[in-house]
C-alpha cells in the first residue's frame, strides 16, 4: 500500500511508550534517532551503508555493522563486513573487519563481539544439502554460516560452523530458496546462560546452541514462519520473532508477531493485522518488547515502525521518508530493525 504521509502518522501519548527510536535506513550512510514527533535528535555518520542494524549500548556508545567490499561470491543478503563501537559525537572506539560478517552482531556483556558470518562450505558437506532450487549455487560452491564470539582485539574467543557442528542432512531447505546459502542465519544473541539463540531463515528453523557442545539443546521448525527474523528471549522466558509468512500458502501471505513457550510451543500472543494482509514484509524486520508492555514492530520492506499495545491497538506509527535507488535501480526506504529508548535509560540518560 503506497503511503499517504511519511513521518510520524500516529501518536497516542497516553498509550505510546516514550522514548527515542534508533533507526538505520538500510541504503542511507546515517543512523538516526528520533523523538516522538519524528524530529531527528542525533545522527551517526556510517563510513558505507549499514550491515543490517546499529543499536545503542548501555554505556551510550553506537554499536554497529557497515559494508565492505569482499566476502562472499553475491550481493545483498544484509552483508556487513566492518564492525565498530563509536562515542556520541562519532569517535571511533573498537573496530574490527570480517568481510564475511552478515546480518546480526552483538557486543557482549565481557567486552567482546558475536557475530554471524558465512564462508565456503567444504565439498563434502555441500553434497550433504538437500532441498532449495535446483542449480542456484555459486560458483564458488554452497556458503554456510558460522558464529564466531571474538575479543575487541580480533582474538577468537568461540566458534560454531554449521558445515561441522549440524546434521545437514537433517534440515531440508524450503523448496522455493536458493542452494547458495545454508542456512541464511539473521539472528545471533547470547542467552544468561552463554547459549546462543539463532534464527535460519532458509530452513524456517529457531534453536538455541549449546555453547560447550555446539549441539542444539532446543529446537523448533514451522513453516508458516515463513522465512522468520529476530528472535529473542524475552525476560519472562518466552520467544518471540517476526515471522515474515513469505513463500507460504494463500491465504497466509501476512507477517505477524509471535511470542511462544519454548518448551511446550503453546502460543502466548500474537499481533496480526485486519484485514492480515495490510501487514507483510517478506524479508528483513523485527520487534522488541517495550517495559511498558507494548511491542515495537519494524516493518522492513515497508520502512514501516510502529507500536502496538497487548490489544494490538497501533499507538505510534513511522514511515522512514527516505528513499535510495541503489537496490536494483528501485527505490526503497528499508529498515532492518529499529529500538526505542527511553529518555532515562543508560544508552541515552545526560545525552539529550
Amino acid at each position: 500500500m503506497r503511503p499517504l504521509k511519511f513521518g510520524v502518522r500516529v501518536h497516542n501519548k497516553e498509550k505510546a511508550t516514550d522514548g527515542f527510536t534508533l533507526y538505520s535506513p538500510l541504503w542511507d550512510k546515517k543512523t538516526s534517532l528520533i523523538n516522538m514527533d519524528g524530529d531527528v535528535m542525533h545522527e551517526w555518520d556510517l563510513p558505507s551503508t549499514p550491515g543490517g542494524y546499529a543499536r545503542l549500548l548501555k554505556n551510550g556508545n553506537l554499536f554497529y555493522a557497515a559494508t565492505t567490499e569482499g566476502g562472499p561470491p553475491f550481493k545483498g543478503g544484509a552483508k556487513g563486513g566492518l564492525m565498530r563501537e563509536v562515542d556520541w559525537d562519532n569517535n571511533i572506539l573498537i573496530e574490527y573487519r570480517d568481510d564475511w560478517q552478515h546480518h546480526d552482531l552483538r557486543r557482549l556483556d565481557n567486552g567482546n563481539i558475536l557475530y554471524a558470518g558465512w564462508e565456503i562450505m567444504p565439498a563434502e558437506a555441500a553434497k550433504k544439502v538437500r532441498g532449495g532450487i535446483p542449480g542456484t549455487e555459486t560458483p564458488e560452491g554452497i556458503v554456510g554460516d558460522f558464529i564466531k564470539e571474538v575479543t575487541p582485539g580480533g582474538e577468537l574467543v568461540w566458534e560454531w560452523h554449521a558445515h561441522s557442528d549440524m546434521n545437514i542432512e537433517d534440515y531440508e531447505l524450503h523448496p522455493l530458496v536458493p542452494r547458495r546459502v545454508f542456512a541464511w542465519c539473521n539472528t545471533v544473541s547470547q542467552l544468561d546462560n552463554g547459549d546462543i539463540l539463532i534464527s535460519m531463515r532458509q530452513i524456517n528453523l529457531v534453536a538455541i546452541i549449546d555453547r560447550v557442545t555446539k549441539k542444539f539443546k532446543w529446537e523448533r521448525r514451522d513453516d508458516d514462519w515463513g522465512h522468520q527474523h529476530d528472535c529473542q528471549m524475552l525476560k519472562n522466558g518466552n520467544i518471540m520473532l517476526f515471522a515474515n509468512g513469505m513463500n507460504t500458502a494463500f491465504p497466509h501471505t501476512h507477517s505477524y508477531i509471535t511470542e511462544f513457550n519454548p518448551i511446550n510451543n503453546k502460543t502466548i500472543w500474537e499481533y496480526r493485522d485486519d484485514p492480515r494482509t495490510f501487514f507483510y514484509s517478506p524479508h528483513i524486520s523485527g520487534a522488541e518488547r517495550l517495559e511498558s508492555g507494548n511491542t515495537l514492530i519494524c516493518e522492513g520492506s515497508s520502512g514501516r515502525i510502529f507500536e502496538v499495545t497487548p490489544e494490538g491497538e497501533t499507538v505510534w506509527e513511522f514511515i522512514n521518508p527516505k528513499f535510495d535507488d541503489m537496490f536494483m535501480g528501485d527505490k526503497v526506504n528499508w529498515i532492518f530493525r529499529a529500538f526505542r529508548y527511553s529518555k532515562n535509560s543508560p544508552e541515552i540518560a545526560g545525552r539529550l
